[in-house]
């Protein structure tokens, strides 16, 4: 599969704990999937995966996994993919499916563009969790924001009828930008929203509020 030239995420920090290490080892036969580094991966067909599952929803980037593991535990009838590259965060979220007994999460440990791009067939998802992505708050670095016009279109041909994507942002103006992306595409309706009781506040989301962050949700219906 092909890599994008502009990659919309840095791995920041390798270092994994042994609690993670081991998690690692001992679930991710269980709750992982395979797709990093292996030259022909087999479609990812989300009903294959969750076939009890009335709802299937991707995360795109779970950091270290809290809100992840919160809101499967909350939707214990919903499939969730949590898409992730980062080792650390694979694993600490590895150790909360454990430490919880979750049966309603796999793991996909790749680039979501190229998942989504070459792997998971159209209209088979029925929502998107984009939750805190790297701003890219420099104007030169903008290009590297993972919302991007062609990132719209592609999430659109993955949902299904009526699906959505709800997105969440401590940097107003990616917030604004995302917005104005949205806005643009024939595909989707919709803007900012209140903030969903389901959506914990992480220790990430914490920081940027302390710091004087406005957070903001957005939520994008397919039309």
């Amino acid at each position: 599969m092909e890599r994008p030239a502009n990659r919309s995420y840095m791995l920041r920090g390798t270092r994994i704990t042994q609690a993670q290490e081991v998690a690692t080892e001992k679930y991710w036969a269980q709750f992982g999937i395979s797709v990093d580094g292996i030259e022909n991966p087999p479609p990812i067909v989300p009903s294959e995966y969750f076939p009890n599952s009335g709802v299937i929803i991707m995360e795109i980037g779970t950091g270290m996994g809290e809100a992840t593991a919160e809101i499967a535990a909350q939707f214990p009838e919903t499939g969730f993919f949590a898409v992730e590259l980062h080792k650390p965060g694979i694993g600490a979220l590895l150790v909360r499916i454990a430490e919880s007994g979750l049966k309603n999460i796999r793991i996909i440990n790749d680039d979501a563009r190229m998942v989504l791009e070459h792997l998971v067939p159209d209209q088979s998802l029925d929502a998107f969790h984009l939750y805190f992505p790297d701003p890219w708050p420099k104007r030169k670095h903008s290009k590297r924001r993972i919302v991007q016009a062609d990132f719209v279109e592609l999430i659109a041909k993955k949902l299904k009828p009526g699906g959505y994507i709800h997105i969440a942002t401590d940097w107003v103006p990616y917030a604004e930008w995302i917005e104005e992306l949205f806005n643009q595409s024939s595909a989707f309706h919709g803007g900012i929203i209140e903030k969903p009781d389901f959506r914990p506040t992480t220790k990430f989301e914490g920081i940027g509020l302390r710091k004087g962050h406005e957070v903001r949700d957005l939520k994008f219906y397919i039309r």
